[in-house]
C-alpha cells in the first residue's frame, strides 16, 4: 500500500517537473509553443484525484486504518 502511494506521489512530482520544463523550453528560438505544459498539468491533476479516490476507497474497504491518534482531547 505504501509503495503504491509513494509511486503515485513520485509520478505527480514528475508531471509537475515535466510542466516546468515545458514552460521553460517551449517557444524558444522562434519555435511555436506546444501544449506539453497543459497536458502535463492535466495529467498531474488526474493523478492527484485518482490518488485521493484510491486512499478513500482503501479506507472504506478496510485496506488501511487510522493511526490511532486521540481526537477530541
Amino acid at each position: 500500500m505504501k509503495l503504491i502511494i509513494a509511486f503515485a506521489l513520485l509520478a505527480i512530482v514528475a508531471c509537475l517537473a515535466m510542466a516546468g520544463r515545458a514552460l521553460l523550453k517551449d517557444g524558444r528560438d522562434g519555435q511555436p509553443k506546444s501544449n506539453r505544459m497543459v497536458h502535463a498539468l492535466a495529467l498531474r491533476v488526474a493523478l492527484s484525484v485518482a490518488l485521493f479516490l484510491f486512499v478513500l476507497i482503501s479506507y472504506k474497504l478496510g485496506w488501511i486504518h487510522p493511526t490511532g491518534v486521540p481526537m477530541g482531547r
